[in-house]
């Protein structure tokens, strides 16, 4: 096995040499392929699964106000909160896997898969109080009494929405490690287009109210996971799946240790924003207030589709290059990824900076809401040049597997030092709204310049060390495993 391992290696060693003399753009240019290969299926699809919340919430607000009140309430909250914690331990996924996939021990990831499944869908029953009870929770933390009640009811049809992101973030992430996502943007291109015309059927048409649309939204989540499931265990990956396995139950505990890592890392970032929105909240002029936050945060919403597709591609093609065994081709595509990144952040830039309130004419007819988006574009702007680079060094340390020192930065940086001077600038200086923005961004600023000194200063020669070790001593447990249950089913 530790033959086997090292003879690929080395033919990645010469190989990566070989790509090494190439010329300069030459080499950007096949990197950068290898990128879009992930990054352009993997933005389509978050872009295509944001629209699914955005279309049920515009079919769901014309059954009523209070209806869109709790749904808003429920997704914003108990939706995001369990993306938050799901999606981000399904990123340890992509740190073993890609790392697997680039030593080319391509057994060993549909066990990674199966490890993942079992490790998600634990945390997804933990997670089951949380939606049963919302209804006292909401008002515990006293929240209408009226909205409540339709909150608890939107809670549970949320149920299947929570369970439908263990298989989506899972198989999503197996999928990506090996580049072979553009099924994944196929089955999102055919479910969103589904999920319009169905919402309109049961909703507008039949008009079955708040359960038809809880009933399309749930389709929409499910019915991509059904083709992805059928892609990857009915022939799409031959290498990578060998069927179900009871290896999938032994040495849970590494995987459990940085999925719970990956998840701290990822849920940090993900519920910053939720707190800005909560801090808002108690401003004076609130309503006007957090009428124009929603509107830059749904703006900054879909560009950090774009931002998550980006990190996607790095963790991939970092992992890939690690466990590949070149340490140089993954500092150049981590070099290659975040440039890109930055140039479409740095446009994007420069279109909400200079567009200011007539970008929010498309949401609101407000004067009063429009010139408060205006005023906060120039924050908007900044949060989005951030996007492009941030997520980008996220996606570098999954693919890395510095999960835990990634957290822990992100404590430091948001929670000890962004919210608080958020709450300084905009309490104390009553700089309002803005001044809780820019202790936020502030913190973001923080924690991005935290990633480029850790990822200058990482020798990554030990990192394909790490790598190296990391995937021979799983693959060589795992085949000891092998052996010894075709030795007992002989004597059986």
């Amino acid at each position: 096995m530790e033959g086997n391992l090292k003879e690929k290696l080395l033919s990645n060693d010469v190989k990566s040499e070989a790509e090494e003399e190439l010329p300069l753009l030459k080499r950007v240019w096949e990197e950068s392929k290898l990128m879009w290969i992930v990054a352009a299926p993997g933005i389509f699809t978050r872009v295509s699964t944001f629209g699914i919340n955005v279309i049920s919430q515009a079919f769901v607000g014309h059954i009523g106000s209070k209806e869109l009140a709790a749904f808003a309430l429920v997704f914003t909250v108990l939706i995001r909160f369990a993306n938050g914690i799901l999606y981000g331990m399904a990123t340890a996924l992509s740190t073993l896997c890609g790392q697997a996939y680039g030593a080319r021990e391509y057994s060993m990831m549909g066990v990674y898969l199966q490890r993942s499944w079992i490790v998600l869908f634990f945390t997804s029953f933990i997670l089951l109080p949380v939606f049963i009870f919302t209804t006292p929770i909401l008002k515990i933390l006293g929240q209408d009494e009226s909205v409540t009640g339709v909150a608890g009811t939107i809670s549970l049809w949320s149920i299947p929405v929570m369970f439908a992101y263990v298989i989506s973030f899972s198989c999503q992430t197996f999928l990506q490690s090996q580049s072979k996502n553009i099924i994944i943007a196929f089955l999102a291109a055919f479910s969103i287009a589904f999920h319009i015309f169905l919402s309109w059927l049961l909703t507008v048409k039949y008009q079955f109210g708040l359960a038809g649309a809880m009933i399309c939204t749930s389709l929409a989540y499910w019915i991509p996971n059904i083709g992805q499931l059928i892609f990857v265990t009915c022939g799409g990956c031959r290498e990578t799946w060998k069927g179900f396995s009871f290896l999938a139950f032994k040495d849970l505990w590494p995987v459990v240790k940085l999925s719970v890592s990956s998840g701290a890392m990822l849920c940090l970032e993900i519920w910053y924003n939720t707190i800005l929105v909560l801090l808002t909240g108690n401003m004076e002029n609130a309503e006007v207030e957090l009428d124009a936050l929603s509107i830059c945060l749904n703006i900054n919403g879909w560009e950090m589709m774009v931002a998550l597709g980006f990190m996607s591609a790095a963790s991939v093609r970092v992992a890939n290059e690690l466990g590949r065994g070149s340490a140089k081709a993954a500092k150049f595509s981590i070099v290659v990824t975040v440039l890109t990144s930055f140039m479409i952040g740095f446009l994007l830039f420069l279109f909400f900076l200079f567009y200011r309130e007539r970008l929010a004419y498309l949401f609101t007819t407000n004067k009063d809401v429009a010139a408060a988006v205006g005023d906060l574009s120039p924050l908007l702007s900044f949060s989005i040049l951030l996007n492009s680079v941030q997520p980008v060094l996220s996606g570098v340390a999954v693919g890395a597997g510095w999960q835990s020192i990634v957290a822990y930065v992100n404590i430091g940086c948001y929670y000890i030092i962004g919210i608080p001077v958020g709450v300084l600038l905009g309490n104390i200086l009553h700089l309002q709204v803005k001044g809780i923005w820019i202790g936020m961004l502030f913190g973001t600023f923080i924690q991005s310049v935290a990633l480029v000194v850790i990822t200058c200063k990482t020798d990554w020669d030990k990192q394909v060390i790490m790598a190296r070790d990391r995937v021979s001593s799983w693959s060589k447990l795992d085949t000891e495993e092998r052996k010894t249950n075709a030795i007992s089913d002989n004597n059986d």
